[in-house]
């Protein structure tokens, strides 16, 4: 089959639905790639570059004209009357807001992936488009701030005086908001961040960032993924969370999109309670915005000196990079759509990733979903059942069953042993006897060597090394006095060699416990 990429139509739009490198992975899965000339010169992907990776350039009415149409952005009608009938297009298309879309291209008879609904499970991450999007949204969120904000995010020490580091707060710590909060701390900003969902605290700490605990502001996950919405007493102690950081706070970062809706986290109020040169940057301005304020696509000052920064493209601000994160996202949904890698396009809508993106299909709208249950909170421990009294009593009788057979036993041996030691030491020559108290005196020596250290200030491997040298120091100091000049020699090496251990570990023990020492 024949998969097609055309160049994107959208005003202003820099993006690509494939590069280089992802044309080559999908040419790997049996696929005839064909790329609309000049589709990523606005990525800095050549024409060459592509026909290098095995793909065909063609004009737009054979790239809309393939087997299997991607692009970026939900295509306009004149694009849609260039797809043949029985064709697939993979594409964001907003279906929950777009419902002409949907109806447009399954009366076209069209299949649609819609890229903006992959399901919110694991194991559909490798294909979420929209925390591709988000990534990389939250980093350029930041950039965008620090160009527009009048000073450093980092606090700087020199011998003209000292600079305070920027306060950045971050409503939402979704995909966006984590990768914001990770960039702002990177550049060296004091980084504060709110979420409705508790459970993200230990995420936003990782990247950095502190987490504003206010628990009267929170809530429960609904079972596609999203949070549900707030109560109104809820909304009233978030928006009293963003009220008092926002007034504290020189950037602003708001990144509330929920299927494409942009809930109001700032108010004009807000935000002229801060500071003159403090920023705002709306992430959600492409659904409205989070600030009362946000102009889309503008960026506006107030007349308190706010800066209000509204863009809606700034995924096409880095296009490289993101068209890269993009058309890997495309590979990896058509490596699930292509069991056989042999270049055959096969739909399985038993599969609740595929089901969940598929709006139109042989002619049927397929929009909305079958819900899929997910939750991002832990589940519950089961209650544990409380032990009946004839149950704690047998557990009591087979454990002191099992103690009075281990005593039994351990006896049994004592005894076996105590009656070998004594055959042995009756009928042994006198040099097996002297070898037999060196030992015993030097496992004596050993044992105490390490029981009088505490345990957390010994290894295994230390453990062991004092018990050996033990050993050999008692055997040493034993031999020394042998008339062989060649056992006493090593009798006397083995000795210094083995105190040298000894001691030197206690040596350094001692200075180890002395740089805990207060008064050190």
């Amino acid at each position: 089959m024949k998969i097609g990429v055309p160049a994107e139509t959208r005003r202003g739009e820099r993006l690509v639905a494939a590069s280089p490198a992802s044309v080559a992975q999908l040419v790997k899965l049996g696929y005839e790639v064909v790329v609309q000339q000049g589709a990523g010169t606005a990525a800095s992907f050549l024409d060459e570059q592509y026909t290098e990776s095995g793909a065909t350039l063609v004009d737009a009415a054979d790239a809309w004209g393939a087997d299997i149409v991607t692009c970026v952005n939900a295509p306009a009608p004149a694009q849609i009357k260039l797809l043949r009938e029985g064709a697939t297009l993979i594409a964001t298309m907003a279906p929950h807001s777009n419902a002409k879309l949907v109806a447009t291209l399954a009366k076209k008879g069209v299949t649609a992936l819609a890229l903006d609904a992959v399901p919110r499970i694991s194991r559909a991450q490798s294909i979420d488009v929209l925390s591709t999007m988000s990534n990389v949204a939250g980093y350029r969120a930041v950039i965008e701030a620090a160009e527009a904000y009048g000073g450093m995010f980092t606090g700087q020490v020199t011998a003209a005086g000292k600079t305070k580091p920027a306060t950045v707060f971050v409503i939402g710590a979704g995909v966006a908001g984590l990768a914001a909060i990770g960039a702002a701390s990177s550049l060296g900003a004091q980084v504060r961040a709110f979420d409705v969902r508790p459970e993200v605290a230990e995420q936003i700490g990782s990247m950095g960032g502190t987490f504003v605990d206010a628990p009267e502001a929170q809530q429960e996950i609904s079972a596609d993924g999203y949070a549900k919405p707030l109560t109104e007493e809820q909304q009233a102690a978030a928006m009293r969370v963003y009220a008092k950081e926002a007034a504290q706070a020189d950037v602003v970062i708001t990144t509330a999109l929920v299927r494409g809706a942009a809930p109001t986290t700032i108010t004009a109020a807000m935000v002229a309670s801060m500071r003159p040169g403090s920023v705002v940057v709306d992430l959600a301005a492409s659904g409205g915005g989070n600030c009362e304020l946000t102009e889309p696509g503008k960026t506006i000052t107030t007349d308190g000196g706010v800066i209000v920064v509204g863009y809606t493209d700034l995924t096409s601000r880095m296009p490289r990079h993101t068209s890269t994160l993009l058309g890997t996202n495309i590979v990896h949904l058509m490596a699930l759509l292509t069991p056989g890698k042999d270049g055959e396009l096969v739909l399985d809508l038993e599969d609740v990733v595929q089901r969940g993106m598929t709006v139109a299909h042989q002619g049927e709208i397929m929009w909305p979903p079958p819900p899929v249950s997910v939750s991002a909170a832990a589940p519950s421990p089961a209650a544990p059942t409380a032990p009946t009294a004839e149950e704690l009593a047998e557990k009591a009788r087979l454990a002191a069953e099992e103690a009075a057979r281990r005593s039994q036993r351990r006896n049994i041996l004592y005894g076996v042993g105590a009656v070998a030691a004594l055959l042995l030491l009756s009928f042994a020559d006198s040099a097996t006897v002297q070898h037999l108290t060196v030992f015993a005196l030097a496992v004596i020596v050993g044992f105490y060597v390490i029981s009088n250290v505490k345990h957390s200030l010994h290894t295994p491997l230390m453990s062991q090394t004092n018990a050996i040298s033990g050993i050999i120091l008692v055997g040493a100091l034993l031999q020394i006095g042998s008339s062989d000049p060649v056992v006493a020699t090593l009798a006397f090496v083995a000795a210094a060699i083995a105190s040298i251990n000894i001691f030197g570990g206690f040596m350094v023990t001692y200075r180890m416990l002395g740089m805990f020492r207060k008064d050190a």
